[in-house]
């Protein structure tokens, strides 16, 4: 080896920090484009910088990450806990499936070092702890804790000794508490964001530990399913797991984690039952806020984990978001997701005028102080939707292009927002343009498998392209991923359309009857029960339906649901025929 050589190499103490984006892969296959601007652009205004100031040195980039190295273990850390701020601030805005997260791992070690690399086991140890952090988070070694103990406003999580791969020993690793980014917030005032939930290890109380890969799943899957809740922030699983067998104080939870709602249940077999109980709490100030029991027969463990899961995010989805309701409407000043998160829980409680007024106010109010809100903007496309599809008004021609508008400009903003492709699909059923609107729900469904409502969308389709035989089938799959979900009465509703459609009004009858238990507030499922009736003969039972429904929606004519049908396939209108002659015979307005 040359002199020059020699010069050049040399060993030293450093912090080594390895850091690289995750999911990188799917993103690049999504826009790869896209994906290396907004990288590139996070790197050098988000990134870069915070190394910079903090003394460090960027020794090679990866192409989907970057190799750094500090002088101190104190400078590292506090580099790592700047930039992964600054990038979630940059990107909060942006859908869950397009977010740049980056992971990243802290490690001390003597390394051989080189103008542009730098090798050694320490450098392979950072690396590792990068490779199992989460996104957004920072992982650190024990040595790394050690040195920063005491010295950075950050808290950390001992997650125990990890085997990394590769590495002989075992490494106790540490995470700092909130993806790296509340360290400081875990001490301040600061309030927890909206939607910030913990999935705690759930308990195994079968007789058999061995189910203990079971229970796990569950709550592993769990965590996965609600991060895909939109404005969501949940803790990541390798946090949620220090907490596993241990006493917990959720209160303690809650500041540990700076989140509002945990999530905690228990598993248990018996024979060939399975019982999940589960229960949404407050952190904040330890108020349990909904609980639920699950009771299934076991047949496939994993396809049931599917179901347990899928029906708890639906479940959750909804609780979540009536929680924050009533936080907003106690805020002084709300802003524009408070306004949001009102507007939806005014949507929820069923279509009538007042409510879909309330929630327009609502969503309107969100726009004026951030135009482009993109759950605003679909929360309007959907009160137009819901005031033309319930036949509130006598012309929704007037209103589904505004809506299909709003969920157009919705997508152009967040192309993976499956709430949006649901609303343009049901606005393309109700445009006479149901195969379109199959495509759009299947893309909801590709964005979120558990979206109970694409598949109760496709059944209406269904019924609409005079397939009504396939209606059942589908808001069947609806019921079985969220049987309590807020929207079950139209999913049950159009299986009594459908059953009209085939003449089978007494079946028919049996769902109506289910879809009005299901939601009083719904006129359509009164007038739709009102024809089964009268076809049936039963005319007093038909004109008393009637007058529920004309109680909820006065304006209502045989004239305007006529008029306002959404397919010209000649089955549809035979059906839809049918149910005008029922609401003739019980004396509903012609109009």
């Amino acid at each position: 080896m040359s002199q020059d050589a020699s010069d050049q190499i040399g060993r030293r103490l450093s912090a080594i920090m390895a850091a690289d984006v995750a999911g990188y892969s799917r993103l690049m296959h999504q826009d790869e484009e896209a994906t290396h601007t907004r990288l590139t652009a996070l790197l050098a205004g988000s990134v870069a910088p915070a190394i910079a100031e903090h003394g460090g040195r960027m020794v090679k980039n990866t192409g989907d990450g970057f190799l750094a190295e500090f002088p101190s273990a104190v400078r590292a850390v506090r580099a790592a806990v700047q930039f992964q701020t600054r990038v979630r601030e940059a990107t909060i805005s942006e859908v869950e499936n397009r977010r740049i997260a980056f992971r990243v791992g802290i490690n001390i070690g003597d390394v051989i070092v080189e103008p542009h690399d730098i090798f050694g086991d320490g450098v392979n140890i950072a690396a590792r702890l990068e490779s199992i952090a989460e996104p957004g988070g920072i992982f650190v070694s024990s040595s790394v804790y050690e040195q920063v103990q005491g010295k950075v406003s950050v808290a950390f999580v001992d997650l125990g000794e990890q085997s990394l791969k590769n590495i002989a020993r075992p490494v106790r690793v540490y995470a700092i508490a909130r993806d790296g980014s509340s360290a400081a917030a875990a001490s301040s005032d600061s309030s927890p964001p909206r939607l910030s939930i913990v999935v705690l290890p759930f308990g195994n109380l079968s007789d058999d530990p061995e189910q203990d890969y079971f229970v796990d799943g569950v709550t592993e899957s769990l965590t996965t399913d609600l991060s895909r809740i939109s404005g969501s922030f949940v803790i990541g699983r390798h946090t949620a797991f220090t907490y596993k067998g241990k006493a917990i104080d959720l209160k303690k939870v809650g500041r540990e984690l700076n989140i509002r709602y945990a999530l905690e249940g228990s598993v248990q077999r018996n024979g060939n039952r399975l019982r999940v109980n589960v229960q949404l709490i407050d952190a904040e100030s330890g108020n349990h806020l909904w609980a639920e029991r699950f009771d299934k027969p076991v047949a496939d463990l994993f396809d049931m984990q599917d179901e347990i899961v899928s029906r708890l995010a639906n479940a959750l989805n909804a609780q979540l978001t009536e929680a924050e309701a009533q936080r907003a409407q106690r805020s002084p000043h709300p802003n524009s997701m408070d306004l949001v998160f009102q507007g939806r829980a005014s949507w929820n409680r069923g279509p009538t005028l007042e409510h879909m007024a309330k929630a327009r106010s609502f969503y309107e109010r969100a726009l004026g102080l951030d135009p482009e809100n993109v759950d605003a903007t679909v929360g309007i496309a959907s009160v137009d939707l819901v005031m033309g599809a319930a036949l509130l008004i006598d012309d929704r021609a007037a209103l589904l292009p505004t809506a299909e508008a709003n969920a157009i400009k919705a997508l152009s903003l967040a192309p993976d927002h499956a709430g949006a492709h649901l609303v343009l699909g049901m606005v393309h059923i109700f445009r006479n343009r149901a195969a379109q609107g199959i495509a759009e729900c299947e893309q909801a469904l590709a964005f979120n498998r558990n979206s109970a409502n694409a598949h109760g969308l496709i059944g209406y389709a269904k019924y609409c392209m005079g397939r009504a035989a396939e209606t059942e089938g589908h808001v069947l799959e609806a019921l079985r991923l969220s049987p309590r979900d807020l929207g079950a009465y139209w999913w049950i509703f159009c299986v009594g359309l459908a059953k009209v459609q085939c003449g089978a009004d007494a079946v028919a009858v049996g769902w109506l009857r289910r879809s009005i238990e299901a939601n009083r507030n719904f006129a359509n499922s009164h007038f739709v029960l009102t024809a089964a009736l009268a076809l049936l003969g039963a005319i007093e039972e038909a004109r008393t339906a009637a007058e529920a429904g004309l109680a909820l929606n006065p304006g209502f004519t045989i004239r305007r649901f006529r008029l306002n049908s959404s397919s010209d396939n000649p089955t549809y209108l035979a059906g839809h025929a049918r149910i005008c002659e029922g609401m003739h015979l019980a004396g509903v307005p012609e109009g």
